[in-house]
């Protein structure tokens, strides 16, 4: 029994297949000391157990999650996962490659973005008569700072400050004592970074005037060229001439009379276009042009944000110092002393003369190069009696000059209509060179103010056409609300702190209905304000819906968010003795802005027979009557009253710009399309 037992234990073992170690070293039941001897020398039973590949074969292996990088190997090899892999590779590149042609292709596509002085309206401010802050009766900087908030609720984006320069205040600051420093009636250095810091706070601009052409006989420049000290002695124009007033030529000053002065310390006459306490720099001497690239620089340094130059077309003079040509032949030379009695060929608009207002814009464009520091310059290139002159300071197609001259025609017209605004308007969009920005202005501190010159009934029909024409609007202080200049026995050539009153347009600013208007706390004010600032002031007309600043609030809204406004086409509709109609389009874009503005007497006008294509009905979008906003007009028969003022918009397929009939009469500066589709401008249209 125990022999049957025995040879059965390795049948068993052989059916199990072996034996469990379980972890141990050696299984007990074949420790060497416990095996029978007695059966080594017989051959055991085997049991021979046939096993096929399929079931000694590895079970396959499947992927699954967290598996580690040698298992992850034997699959990535395989086909259907390495072809995936390669597809989702190539489409990546695929994918970048297209993204980088497409952000490629609409930056080639898109237009120039208006740049910041393009965007809004340009704010100019007479510093004297702005707002007044230590109670000494004259504007100051901080004053400025003080009413920014101002300018911002008005929705404009750019202050010019006219001159604040040190000076003797003769013809009203503009021959500078020191080109480096604040004349103390206006404040310090410090109050000028304060406002500007103040200023670039909230997302505005600053430019300042300079004025190269000349320098106050203080200025420090002259004391030292008229006692012929070193490289000075030629930084002004001397020439012989005898005391008793032989002049060297008959050139006269634009203030009337011989523009030589005798100089008791030289022994020569110096020149000066302008008052005899304003002498005239020689800019043939380079080191005078120096000079003023190093004030441009100084003042750039500061921060500023562009410049204004002013009289520049008196820069240069004929060196052979002929006679200038007599307008009346007959005329007796010897009583030639008004400005207007010559043809002034010899003394503006010299050969060499854009070539220095070039080089002052190479010198801003060195500060120029961050983005969003574009620095602005502007040139008073005022040429009445030639348009082309004017356009000149544009620069060519290869080199730039001023980013635009400033435009002086609807300033120096003298009788309003609806045809004598399309022809100042006509005559600058005719002539401008090609991609080039217009300007627009109706005020400056040289000129009556809108509502003294034209009527008070016109100041927001002329505010309507100044902000929805193409280009940049530039609004001179106290003509949002409608001022007037002050009385005109107020400007009897009486002198008042030593300063003659000869400028009633630069009265000051009207900002309440307390005394002096709100301008200053002190007794008196410079000028005296306006007897009407009860009634015509800042603070009450911000709490009248109808009033003339927020019908100027709501325009500068419409043309920061209206693209066809902003950047759009501008066709030429209609005009005669009372209105002037253009539209305002862009491609792409069925959205269209009708301008109808009168300028003389009560009309009606058939739009509807002069654009066919014109829908019969449009919407007033803003009217100078805020009641009429909203209303819905017939085209057949727009009516308006005298200095009314209405922006029509209406929806078309037909824009009137691709109305071969109105070819002639449109006009586009920044062009460009947009696309609904995208939601985005382009150029190639």
């Amino acid at each position: 029994m125990v022999d049957e037992e025995a040879r059965s234990l390795p049948m068993e073992l052989s059916e199990k297949g072996g034996v469990e170690n379980n972890g141990f070293v050696q299984n007990e039941a074949f420790d060497d000391g416990e095996t029978d001897t007695s059966s080594q020398d017989e051959k055991p039973e085997t049991c021979v157990v046939d096993m096929s590949p399929a079931a000694t074969a590895e079970p396959a292996l499947e992927p699954y999650a967290g598996m580690p990088k040698e298992v992850l190997l034997k699959f990535s090899s395989q086909a259907r996962y390495r072809v995936t892999r390669e597809i989702l590779f190539w489409l990546i590149i695929a994918a970048a490659i297209v993204l980088v042609c497409a952000t490629i292709t609409i930056i080639a596509l898109s237009p120039k973005c208006l740049d910041w002085w393009q965007a809004g309206p340009v704010y100019q401010i007479y510093p004297r008569s702005f707002k007044d802050s230590d109670m000494d009766g004259n504007g100051d900087l901080k004053g400025i700072q003080e009413k920014l908030d101002h300018i911002t609720y008005l929705n404009i984006k750019t202050i010019w400050i006219t001159s604040f320069y040190k000076s003797p205040l003769k013809d009203l600051g503009y021959g500078a004592e020191d080109f480096y420093d604040i004349d103390p009636m206006f404040g310090s250095m410090q109050d000028f970074e304060n406002l500007l810091a103040a200023i670039h706070d909230r997302g505005l601009k600053v430019i300042m005037d300079l004025i190269p052409n000349h320098t106050s006989d203080k200025h420090q420049w002259f004391q030292l060229s008229r006692n012929r000290t070193g490289k000075y002695t030629d930084y002004y124009i001397w020439q012989d001439c005898a005391q008793a007033g032989a002049a060297p030529n008959n050139w006269v000053s634009v203030y009337g009379n011989s523009s030589w002065q005798f100089d008791d310390v030289r022994k020569q006459c110096y020149f000066h276009q302008f008052g005899k306490e304003q002498p005239d720099l020689n800019f043939y001497s380079l080191a005078v042009q120096q000079e003023m690239h190093d004030i441009i620089k100084f003042w750039l340094g500061k921060g500023v944000d562009g410049f204004s130059f002013v009289a520049v077309k008196f820069l240069l003079e004929a060196t052979h110092l002929r006679d200038e040509p007599q307008v009346n032949k007959s005329q007796n030379p010897v009583i030639i002393t008004a400005y207007s009695e010559l043809y002034h060929d010899y003394t503006t608009t010299q050969v060499g003369m854009h070539d220095i207002i070039r080089s002052f814009r190479q010198t801003m464009d060195q500060f120029s190069s961050e983005p969003g520091r574009y620095r602005f310059m502007g040139s008073d290139g005022d040429e009445p009696e030639d348009i082309r002159a004017t356009m000149m300071y544009y620069g060519t197609t290869f080199v730039q000059e001023a980013d635009f001259p400033f435009n002086f025609y609807l300033i120096n017209m003298k009788n309003l209509s609806g045809n004598s605004i399309f022809e100042a308007v006509n005559l600058w969009m005719k002539n401008m060179p090609e991609g080039k920005w217009p300007n627009w202005a109706a005020g400056s501190p040289n000129t009556a103010r809108i509502s003294s010159r034209f009527g008070n009934e016109y100041v927001n029909v002329i505010n309507m056409l100044l902000l929805t024409l193409p280009g940049t609007p530039i609004t001179y202080y106290g003509e949002e609300i409608g001022m007037e200049n002050i009385a005109s026995e107020n400007v009897s050539g009486e002198y008042i702190n030593s300063d003659p009153v000869t400028f009633p347009e630069k009265s000051p600013m009207q900002w309440d209905g307390n005394a002096n208007a709100g301008f200053t706390e002190g007794n008196s004010s410079w000028l005296p304000v306006n007897s009407d600032y009860h009634s015509v002031n800042a603070e009450v007309q911000m709490t009248q819906s109808n009033s003339s600043l927020n019908l100027y609030r709501a325009l500068a809204a419409l043309r920061n968010s209206e693209l066809p406004v902003q950047r759009g086409w501008m066709c030429y509709v209609w005009n005669d003795s009372n209105v002037f109609v253009y539209v305002r389009e862009l491609d792409g874009l069925n959205r269209v802005f009708m301008m109808v503005l009168n300028f003389g007497q009560e009309s009606t006008t058939d739009l509807k027979a002069i654009v066919p294509s014109l829908p019969s009905e449009a919407v007033i979008r803003l009217s100078t009557n805020f009641g009429n906003t909203g209303k819905a007009v017939n085209t057949r028969a727009v009516k308006t009253e005298a200095g009314e003022g209405l922006v029509l918009e209406y929806k078309t397929g037909k824009p009137v710009h691709a109305m071969e009939a109105f070819q002639e009469n449109c006009f586009v500066a920044e062009k460009a399309c947009y696309s609904s589709a995208f939601n985005l401008l382009y150029v190639n249209c």
